[in-house]
């Protein structure tokens, strides 16, 4: 067979995934277990993380410092971005979101939304965090943060 007419066969048949980042942001200046900025949309019943699909050809940490950004005006270089271990995590539906932990302040970091897209944005401590959504706690407790660790 032909290599481009192999091509064309694994391409239909080779699952397809859409790739995300998301941004696990905690407070650079409270202590230990300190406090996490998560956000509310009015799509999902709970708060979430910053995340996204990421651009073609876009870096994942760039991507997450993208979202982050779009999300909540926060900014934070990709650099200073750690990739979470695991990296990523495959969902059955078709997405594989890649993991980056940053640290900024709190208190000098104004948070900024929209409105539409998200509703608001806040800290809350790691200990007591808020109803979070089922995908948020899932992938929370695989790092060992929040109650459900």
């Amino acid at each position: 067979m032909p290599s481009s007419v192999r091509r064309t066969v694994a391409s239909l048949v080779a699952p397809k995934y859409l790739v995300g980042a998301v941004a696990v942001i905690h407070d650079s200046e409270s202590a230990e277990p300190g406090q996490l900025l998560l956000l509310r949309q009015p799509t999902k019943h709970g708060w979430s993380l910053p995340a996204g699909l990421l651009k073609r050809h876009e870096a994942a940490a760039v991507g997450a410092a993208r979202e982050l950004f779009e999300e909540t005006g926060v900014r934070i270089d990709p650099g200073e971005l750690t990739p979470g271990n695991p990296n990523a995590i495959i969902h059955p539906v078709g997405v594989v979101d890649t993991v980056w932990f940053g640290r900024v302040p709190a208190s000098s970091t104004e948070l900024r939304v929209d409105g539409g897209e998200i509703l608001e944005a806040g800290w809350f401590p790691v200990d007591d965090l808020p109803r979070l959504t089922r995908n948020t706690a899932q992938l929370l407790a695989r790092y060992d943060i929040g109650r459900k660790a």
